[in-house]
């Protein structure tokens, strides 16, 4: 085993590899018998690939910011932290960041032995359809309340919990949807597995259910919380002894 530091300086694209300017930061290079490399790359917003593929595909990890991926013939499709693209062997495609928004992505690709390198093509958008659409709209979640209620009014909050805090086991007296800004929390429904929060996911708490962890992380954590309530109920979070 050997544990490599992560270097803290970076190289610049190719320019005839992106169009604008991205940065990539070498992880992990073939040694002995693998023939595994990891790169991170930073896109500046605006920035992006050409098109290009790999003889063996690559594998991409969203790990902040926000961006595009397409393949030729396809539709781009947006992409968040969290997000995993595997792009199939000899698959022409492109990605990068969004006009207004950065994007940094891990980039996992198996080396040939006969060293077949990248195929390098235009820049994304030279004889093709608009890469990027003027608008996109992905369904995050259809969630069917388990009871009919009368909605009065939806209460929108914008809640930061500091690092390592926790509202501890908690029920709201009404169904909650949440989506994070930033940070991350652990967040766990009484009975269920635990999981991580992180930017651009979202939750579903129906009315009354106990909650057992909210806690954030390292980072703290910021989401954005929608209550719909009845006329005249205002929404309520009643603390609970474990």
């Amino acid at each position: 085993m050997h544990v490599r530091r992560v270097p803290s300086t970076s190289t610049a694209a190719p320019a005839d590899a992106v169009t604008g300017s991205a940065w990539i930061t070498s992880l992990a290079v073939p040694d002995g018998p693998s023939r595994t490399r990891v790169d991170r790359v930073q896109f500046a917003p605006g920035a992006r690939t050409h098109w290009h593929r790999h003889p063996l595909g690559q594998v991409l990890v969203v790990t902040d910011g926000t961006g595009y991926v397409q393949r030729r013939g396809g539709p781009a499709q947006l992409i968040r932290p969290g997000d995993t693209v595997r792009v199939d062997a000899g698959e022409w495609h492109w990605h990068g960041a969004t006009d207004t928004t950065p994007l940094t992505h891990l980039a996992i690709e198996e080396l040939p032995a006969d060293g077949t390198p990248t195929e390098l093509g235009g820049p994304a958008g030279e004889g093709e359809p608009a890469a990027v659409p003027a608008v996109t709209r992905t369904l995050l979640l259809d969630q069917q309340l388990p009871v009919p209620r009368v909605v009065g009014h939806v209460e929108v909050r914008r809640i930061t919990i500091a690092p390592h805090e926790s509202p501890g086991l908690h029920v709201h007296n009404g169904p909650v949807f949440g989506s994070i800004e930033t940070g991350s929390a652990v967040y766990r429904i009484e009975g269920e597995p635990e999981s991580v929060l992180t930017p651009g996911d979202i939750f579903y708490e129906p009315e009354s259910t106990r909650i057992a962890r909210f806690d954030a992380q390292d980072d703290g954590v910021t989401f954005l919380a929608y209550f719909p309530v009845g006329p005249g109920e205002t929404p309520l979070l009643t603390p609970l002894d474990s």
